[in-house]
């Protein structure tokens, strides 16, 4: 029997279109509805309305005649998700607060308050009930709508404020030994067992499950961890149970200066080398960069992994592993990994 999963999952978290694969995987092995709730960490009434949203009635003609049946189909029930999200959102409370916008106006004209300005006297003065203002950001968008006389070329400091920020380049320090203090034969890839490691990140709120990734430079053989978060506790918990599995394995580790792998000498000392590359020079972990934008394509940019399990992480891992590489003359690197440990 399935374990169940056992991630906690926020109140009100909705199903992932991963999620809905799995679900129709499921299903289609015919789990029932309350085992499927079990795998996934819902509750059956969650997968009764999922069903349902993406059940279609299908017509086949057999024999010359009609036979009907109904499937469940994860792109048909992820299309009808996002359909019904378009009504979800709140009103506009622009065509309301008119009164207290063209309060803003006139302020900042005769008086040159500045939005947030304006909203903090607003409140703290009591001029307009709450539901007959907006907030601050809010103010900015409908400026950055132009939907007011106001305009961003107006705005005191955010017309020449940068709208990103700019890091230095220059004397960003290195966590410990450089790539330049690496092994020539490790450019060459003739030895195996030197990895690079990273993080791929869904939402960069910061507060986030991340995945971290090592990938074996010879083979292309991958390791992946869904981690609690971008921080170096995290980072350094995986890496002391990927010691304990591959530790005989791993000879080196290249990392990045992110601050994640600011123990990462420590962790592995005793286990293998670890060598940093240089600050913003994501090409001096090229194989690494290459295995995370394939795990893009099922891990896309700004998708919460809070709502990922490990064990669809497992599945990409084993997906990636198993795929025949040109590169490795058409041999997958489970096999290439397999070979180089004499298993």
């Amino acid at each position: 029997m399935q374990e169940q999963n056992t991630i906690k999952r926020t109140k009100g978290q909705h199903l992932t279109e991963i999620e809905r694969g799995e679900i129709a995987s499921l299903h289609n092995l015919n789990y029932s509805n309350r085992q499927i709730a079990s795998i996934i960490g819902v509750c059956p009434q969650t997968i009764n309305n999922e069903i349902s949203r993406g059940t279609v009635d299908q017509v086949k003609k057999i024999n010359n005649k009609l036979v009907y049946s109904t499937s469940y189909f994860p792109d048909t029930a992820q299309a009808n998700y996002e359909k019904n999200r378009l009504s979800c959102h709140r009103p506009s409370k622009f065509n309301y607060v008119k009164p207290f916008l063209s309060f803003f106006v006139s302020q900042f004209k005769n008086e040159k308050w500045s939005p947030d300005a304006t909203v903090g006297r607003a409140h703290s003065a009591e001029l307009f009930k709450p539901d007959e203002m907006v907030s601050t950001s809010t103010l900015y968008k409908y400026i950055d709508l132009q939907l007011l006389e106001i305009k961003n070329i107006d705005l005191a400091e955010k017309s020449h404020r940068p709208t990103k920020r700019h890091v230095s380049k220059k004397h960003k320090r290195v966590l410990g030994r450089s790539i330049e203090e690496r092994p020539d034969y490790v450019d060459d890839r003739l030895e195996f067992g030197h990895f690079e490691i990273d993080t791929v990140v869904g939402k960069r709120n910061g507060h986030e499950s991340v995945v971290l990734t090592l990938t074996e430079r010879k083979t292309r053989f991958e390791i992946m961890r869904l981690i609690d978060g971008r921080d170096a506790d995290s980072v350094d918990y995986a890496m002391d149970e990927i010691a304990e599995s591959y530790g005989d394995t791993i000879k080196s580790i290249t990392a990045d200066n992110g601050p994640e792998f600011a123990n990462l000498e420590d962790t592995m000392s005793g286990t293998c080398d670890v060598y940093f590359t240089h600050p913003y020079t994501s090409s001096e972990r090229g194989t690494n960069e290459v295995h995370n934008r394939m795990i893009r394509r099922d891990l896309p940019k700004g998708l919460s992994l809070d709502s990922v399990s490990p064990q669809s992480i497992s599945l990409i891992n084993s997906r990636l592993n198993n795929l025949p590489r040109k590169i490795l003359e058409y041999q997958t690197p489970q096999e290439s990994f397999a070979l180089a440990c004499g298993y």
